[in-house]
């Protein structure tokens, strides 16, 4: 079982940016080609969670179309680390986020296609925008 942890969030005010982190404790499983599927999920109140971004070292990183431009993924699998870097924070940008590490197998979904069960999900860090 992967754990995975999160560190940053916060409270900030709309148009501030924000950097979150996720470390594995142990290797995620890998795809034949060797890269690993990982990605940000996050849950407004009294939303379902929705995938934010994804990202498998061997492609192109994902976003939900909300967040183009304005949040980054990156991926060091070195270090089986995860950051998702955040700029002009918007209050719908509130909620819970959350890393994941796939588990399913197959191919890395599409942020807007991302299912959480299909994932290894962290705890969850609260990012709050007023």
């Amino acid at each position: 079982h992967v754990q995975l942890a999160e560190s940053g969030g916060g409270s900030v005010e709309a148009g501030g940016s924000l950097r979150l982190s996720c470390t594995a404790s142990k290797a995620t499983d890998s795809s034949v080609s060797g890269s690993v599927c990982m990605g940000w999920f996050r849950q407004a109140p009294g939303k379902q969670r929705e995938g934010v971004a994804t990202i498998e070292s061997a492609g192109t990183p994902s976003y939900l179309d909300s967040v183009k431009g304005r949040f980054t993924i990156s991926q060091d699998n070195t270090k089986n680390s995860l950051t998702l870097q955040i700029h002009d924070l918007k209050v719908e940008d509130s909620g819970t986020y959350t890393c994941a590490a796939l588990w399913s197998g197959g191919a890395c979904p599409k942020a807007s296609d991302a299912n959480d069960k299909n994932f290894y999900l962290g705890q969850e860090t609260q990012v709050t925008v007023s």
